[in-house]
């Protein structure tokens, strides 16, 4: 049995500090970009060489991710007339638009710069302005979580990633 405040609440509707949610139009257009990042990828993936199951080659992992992304954006774009709880983009959505135009960034120069810069500016960036985190945390935390990846992926691993040092 519950109270009958909670059904007051029930009724009510989400409260307002909530996004509102997103129309079909919106599930549409998610799914249309899912369903082209995969195609992107599985194509990329070809160009890599994705070798056999036995053998894989490079492109193998982008391969099984794109064509995830593939079926996954088809599952969306049978039901983007069904209402569900997706949420409506408002301004809340820009940070997470700014974390991932600066991954792309991070992407795009780490072949030129070397690994550590980069990276290093990654974190800074999403600590102190994603994650509000304090100057000192954001300083000491990047540096830190830097040192960590290379000691696992260049040191202990062996990853040939590029790298300065």
């Amino acid at each position: 049995m519950t109270a009958p405040e909670e059904n007051v609440t029930e009724q009510a509707g989400p409260p307002e500090d909530q996004p509102p949610a997103a129309g079909s139009l919106t599930n549409a257009i998610t799914a249309l970009v899912l369903l082209g990042v995969g195609v992107a990828a599985v194509a990329a993936s070809w160009t890599l060489g994705v070798g056999t199951a036995r053998e894989p080659d490079s492109g193998m992992w982008p391969l099984l991710i794109g064509v995830a992304l593939i079926v996954l954006g088809a599952a969306l774009l049978a039901k983007f007339r069904t209402p569900s709880d997706a949420e409506r983009f408002t301004r809340s959505g820009w940070p997470v638009l700014g974390g991932l135009a600066t991954m792309v960034v991070f992407v795009v120069v780490l072949e030129y710069v070397g690994f550590e810069i980069p990276a290093t500016l990654l974190c800074f960036a999403w600590l102190r302005f994603l994650g509000r985190e304090s100057l000192r945390v954001s300083i000491v935390g990047s540096v830190a979580v830097v040192a960590v990846f290379y000691a696992v992926f260049v040191g202990a691993l062996s990853v040939p990633i590029p790298h300065l040092l």
